[in-house]
């Protein structure tokens, strides 16, 4: 762990995913390129559209909520920012580095993390593809605890209490 108290790894995998997205805006870019026969199959309207396209989130539970709001929608996963706040701060206090080590899970060896305490057989399971396979990364942890909460809830809005 660095000296900020964040994990390098989430950082880097956040670092990634930025980098990703950026990566994707370019090859969308290049894309009208190919195989034309003219320069004017690249339009400035079509490079504007796709350069607005790439979404940039700060790096804090305001933005790792949105975050996973966005990638949830692409996904059909249902919730809410106010259904997702409510139930990190009971669980987690906002702290993306949480673990619980005294309760049942961590007494079988499989302990709650991240901002909402997801043990890590659910996180595998109800991982959804595009984010990070750390349960410590904060877009990644509510992404998977929302896709539980969906299956099992309804949604994590329909969450009032330890899950």
């Amino acid at each position: 762990m660095s000296a900020n108290g964040q994990n390098r790894h989430a950082r880097t995998s956040r670092l990634a995913r930025k980098l990703a997205v950026a990566g994707t805006g370019a090859a969308v870019l290049a894309l009208p390129l190919i195989g034309a026969s003219t320069a004017s199959a690249a339009t400035p309207a079509a490079a504007t559209t796709a350069t607005t396209a790439a979404t940039t989130y700060p790096d804090n539970l305001d933005g790792w909520i949105r975050e996973s709001l966005d990638i949830m929608a692409q996904h059909g996963i249902p919730g809410t920012y106010e259904g997702i706040h409510r139930n990190i701060m009971r669980e987690s206090s906002g702290n993306p580095l949480a673990i619980n080590n005294w309760d049942i899970n961590a007494v079988n060896g499989t302990p709650s993390k991240g901002l909402l305490q997801v043990i890590d057989p659910t996180f595998q399971a109800y991982h959804v593809p595009g984010t990070s396979w750390d349960p410590y990364d904060p877009v990644a942890n509510i992404t998977a605890a929302c896709n539980y909460a969906a299956d099992r809830y309804g949604s994590m809005d329909n969450v009032f209490s330890a899950y």
